[in-house]
């Protein structure tokens, strides 16, 4: 009974924690401005970052290390220090982005600008880590994110055709506005195969105390939890498409976003676009500074646990601080956080081949995962994200500059 309390509430904590300001970003300029086209790319991406999702855990689990220590311990810090620095820059960005999604949430309901919100979101967040748990963070707040499903609601509301979504399930090339498409694309792949969430996942699981008798709950948890929060995602996609494609109406903004559930849900719908925007984009930040804050004690051997006292984890506790505070200033600014969302998702592409290509060896290691190391089917996914995340990697920058 234990074990499938801790599923249920793992599946749940998944969906509330998949769909931040990144998937919300991308899934709703791709449906509104290409229609059903991209759905493809949303199921691509799933499908990868469940299986990494759940191998992270798995070696969590049988290993008792962290991805990041395990990276550092078998390939050496000199190897590590290169996705560690690339996955600090890309949290810096996409923090600050997160913040702007919950600034974002607020200005639509009060009608102030996002910028003055920035600095006691970020207290918010601060205060939060500072004295909250690991479970007040992974199970509470993310709970809260189950709001989302109101894009799903929408999306029945809709009634759109089996036929409309079963045509964006192959890939197809428009014949124009081809780079932009490519750049959506590549976007939607950065934001749904985030370092992060392998990083935060295993060490949750090592907060969590995961043992081998997890292996069960971690395949749910990474199966259902992860494809759930997928369908959040592509109800964001559809939704756009049905109302804001016919009209012409493109994602230039967060405003223009909004406008979506309008038309299903009335004024309420507004409403609930800034609620799931802002909960979302919350929960999403706590998750990547607290990861931040992990990959950086664990690179350095410091002690390190959301669940510990931050007089017993100074270093960790004052890593979290100053991060969350400098990404906060990058709205102060006035820094346009739908752009800021796009470009950090495109970044996040290109800094993937360092932090994907260690599964290949870590899950096929036995003094790591022993009698659970990867079978045929999980290698040649990892294989084909491999190849999938270089070749990102190569078109990513061109794109954000010729289609971006």
């Amino acid at each position: 009974m234990k074990k499938i309390l801790e599923i249920a509430l793992g599946i749940v904590t998944s969906i509330g924690g998949f769909l931040d300001v990144g998937a919300i970003a991308t899934a709703a300029e791709a449906g509104s401005t290409y229609g059903f086209q991209l759905i493809w790319v949303i199921i691509l991406g799933t499908i990868c970052v469940i299986s990494l999702v759940e191998m992270s855990g798995r070696l969590a689990a049988v290993s008792k290390h962290t991805l990041a220590a395990a990276v550092r311990e078998r390939f050496g810090f000199n190897f590590y220090v290169i996705p560690l620095f690339a996955e600090i820059v890309v949290d810096f960005l996409v923090l600050a982005a997160e913040i702007g999604g919950v600034c974002i949430a607020l200005q639509l309901v009060t009608g102030i600008s996002f910028q003055w919100f920035a600095l006691p979101v970020a207290f918010a967040i601060w205060l939060l880590l500072w004295k909250g748990t690991f479970g007040l963070i992974e199970n509470g707040v993310s709970v809260l994110g189950l709001i989302t499903l109101v894009f799903v609601y929408a999306t029945f509301k809709l009634h759109p055709s089996l036929t409309q979504i079963g045509s964006g399930l192959l890939p197809t090339i428009p014949r124009e506005d081809t780079t932009h498409y490519l750049f959506i694309a590549v976007s939607i792949l950065g934001a749904l195969i985030s370092p992060y969430l392998f990083y935060f996942y295993s060490s949750g699981a090592v907060e969590d105390k995961w043992d081998e008798s997890h292996i069960g709950v971690n395949r749910a948890v990474a199966g259902l939890g992860m494809g759930f929060g997928s369908i959040v995602s592509l109800g964001v996609l559809i939704v756009a498409a049905l109302v804001l494609n016919p009209k012409g109406v493109q994602v230039d903004s967060y405003e223009q976003a909004a406008l979506m559930l309008t038309e299903p849900l009335g004024y309420w719908g507004f409403i609930m676009f800034a609620a799931s925007l802002g909960i979302a984009c919350f929960g999403a930040a706590l998750e990547v500074t607290l990861d931040t804050a992990y990959i950086v004690a664990q690179a350095f051997g410091w002690n390190w646990g959301e669940n510990l006292k931050p007089k017993d984890a100074a270093r960790f506790s004052l890593v979290y601080t100053v991060f969350v505070f400098l990404a906060s200033l990058l709205m102060v600014f006035g820094i346009d956080p739908l752009q800021l969302t796009l470009f950090s998702m495109a970044i996040t592409a290109v800094i993937l081949p360092p932090v994907i290509v260690p599964f290949l060896v870590l899950m096929n290691d036995q003094l790591y995962v022993g009698k659970y190391r990867n079978g045929w089917i999980s290698n040649s996914i990892v294989i084909f994200t491999i190849v999938l995340t270089f070749i990102l990697a190569i078109v990513a920058i061109p794109l954000e500059f010729i289609g971006g």
